[in-house]
């Protein structure tokens, strides 16, 4: 029969184990027991290639391409980017496989893009994340005619975390790689924002991650003229990254003269638009109204 303090240590393991499996900002109880609507929806889809867009030491981060139907290297057809979320700790590309494979059989190029992953034992920060993705930015369009993509017609997206990252590309023009060509923009021509990390103050999320520098990469605090058009989905209910923090994106945005579009629903949760079939669906059409818009989506 097993010992107390052997009963003691089994429970201790289950629960660090448990609180380690977590995502960040959910408690572990809140975790999910089976795959939502975007990972059933994401377990059925392949890429047509995978390329190295950076390499950090022996590392190399890479891109997830979905390839449109009857794709030519030189067509030059938008890009959409799309960025995982996960704290900036977590997550994988493969997450996100529903959004870049939605918009190739519209027929734009479809990326989900892979990023170093914040960790006080590796030394990435979250200041390197941001690097990365502002590196992806410029490796797409350094290389637009072997991806077929227009250079002045790139989408990048993101939810939570990645949500921050895709806002990163147009906001935190002095966060760079020392090795990336500056004389390449890494703003994009349009951001769509799922859920995002906008606030990084102690009222918002990150603050404890990023520490004494967190209004450096705060997207609320950058707002300035000439960003890129921008829509915003985002829940009442999101006691992750509040609510509170899109709002005040939304307006600054539209103070400083941007266009920003806010999709507010109500009592929404953090990510609530992955997980309901209906509200992903929902959400890709009000993007592709949005981009038609802007001419990026025939």
């Amino acid at each position: 029969m097993p010992t107390k303090s052997l009963c003691l240590a089994l429970f201790l393991t289950a629960t660090l184990l448990s609180a380690q499996d977590a995502a960040p900002g959910v408690k572990p109880a809140a975790r999910k027991a089976t795959p939502d609507a975007t990972d059933q929806a994401a377990a059925k889809l392949k890429p047509t290639r995978v390329l190295p867009y950076k390499k950090i030491g022996d590392n190399e981060l890479q891109l997830h391409v979905f390839e449109p139907e009857g794709f030519k290297a030189g067509d030059g057809r938008a890009c959409f980017l799309v960025i995982h979320g996960g704290g900036w700790t977590g997550g994988t590309p493969q997450r996100m496989y529903p959004f870049a494979a939605h918009y190739a059989e519209l027929g734009l190029v479809g990326i989900s893009m892979q990023y170093r992953l914040h960790s006080q034992k590796t030394g990435v920060s979250v200041f390197d994340c941001v690097k990365d993705a502002r590196s992806a930015v410029r490796y797409i369009r350094s290389h637009a005619a072997e991806l077929g993509i227009d250079p002045q017609k790139i989408i990048v997206s993101g939810g939570s975390a990645g949500g921050h990252l895709a806002a990163a590309t147009a906001l935190f023009d002095g966060v760079n790689e020392d090795t990336d060509d500056l004389k390449v923009s890494a703003s994009p021509n349009a951001l769509v924002l799922l859920f995002p990390v906008i606030d990084t103050s102690k009222e918002g999320y990150g603050n404890a991650k990023i520490g004494e520098r967190w209004q450096e990469l705060s997207p609320v605090h950058h707002v300035r003229a000439g960003l890129p058009p921008t829509l915003i989905f985002h829940g009442t209910g999101d006691t992750v990254t509040p609510f509170a923090g899109a709002k005040a994106f939304h307006e600054a945005m539209l103070k400083a003269g941007n266009r920003c579009e806010l999709d507010v629903n109500e009592g929404g949760a953090h990510g609530y638009l992955m997980r309901s079939k209906a509200l992903l669906d929902d959400t890709m059409q009000k993007t592709d109204v949005f981009l038609k818009s802007l001419g990026l989506l025939k």
